[in-house]
């Protein structure tokens, strides 16, 4: 299956795979480098006040002369001023009307309380300066506190997610699935990236000698196996073509159990 829409609970579509803008930093670079992703197929760009790269990646969508409606842009308040002023700014250093998925970036940014800045984020949604709103970064507690007090419910929660984090991270996938709040996954690709030499060396190896894939392919079928929208990045045309391509690959059942089983092996804090 390729990497399909996914319906959110506002009756709106995210495409299931993003490039993501947060290592990128700014400057003429970040703008080739998203432009990049842009050439080789990826519609949605994720971004964020704090990346300070909200401008590069309005210039790159602008180079290409896409219409507003065939890009997904998703940024994110990081408390570097009020709400309100901050999605004003973003939607001018994106140089569009309106984003299409504003998140809450962590709930430290949730002052005074959870209630009080998601009833802020339901009013720009109102507003129309953001088509969907979401979170990033929350647990299920604070997912039950924004909940019980929502008028509009979160599309999404955007959170670290790869195999040794499955303990942690799986119950907030899940909590999420039952509420009708989409997870997304970012920093995906860290066990072969930062972790090589644990538990999932071996099963991901297998998995790559039978499909005649590269294990970046195998981790990110992984992820979309898991009903996720991933979040990933690279500076290199070929690995993000390689990213896309993953959205072909049909992983057996089999093949998640072990992934899964060697992450829970390899656990990480």
């Amino acid at each position: 299956m390729p990497w399909d829409m996914i319906k959110l609970n506002d009756g709106t579509e995210i495409p299931s795979i993003a490039f993501g803008t947060w290592k990128l930093g700014n400057g003429e670079t970040t703008v080739v480098r998203v432009n990049q992703a842009l050439e080789v197929g990826f519609t949605h760009i994720d971004s964020a006040q704090v990346y300070r790269n909200e401008k590069e990646a309005g210039e790159a969508l602008r180079a290409r002369g896409l219409r507003r409606q065939d890009a997904y842009i998703t940024t994110k308040y990081s408390g570097r001023a009020d709400i309100e002023t901050s999605v004003r700014e973003s939607c001018g250093y994106l140089g569009v009307d309106y984003i299409d998925l504003y998140l809450i970036h962590g709930p430290d940014l949730a002052v005074p309380d959870i209630a009080t800045i998601w009833a802020k984020m339901e009013k720009i949604q109102e507003a129309g300066f953001a088509k969907s709103i979401g979170v990033s970064n929350f647990n299920v507690p604070e997912l039950q506190t924004l909940l019980a007090s929502a008028r509009i419910k979160p599309v999404v929660n955007q959170i670290l997610f790869h195999p040794y984090v499955l303990s942690r991270q799986a119950p907030i996938v899940a909590f999420g699935a039952r509420h009708g709040i989409v997870s997304e996954a970012y920093s995906v690709l860290i066990p072969i990236t930062r972790y090589t030499g644990g538990p999932l060396d071996a099963p991901l190896k297998g998995i790559c000698q039978r499909l005649g894939a590269e294990p970046e392919q195998v981790l990110l079928a992984w992820a979309k196996a898991k009903g996720v929208v991933v979040v990933t990045s690279s500076t290199k045309k070929e690995r993000l073509q390689g990213y896309l391509k993953a959205g072909d690959l049909e992983l057996t059942t089999a093949d998640v159990e072990a992934i899964d089983a060697a992450g829970l092996a390899g656990s990480r804090r």
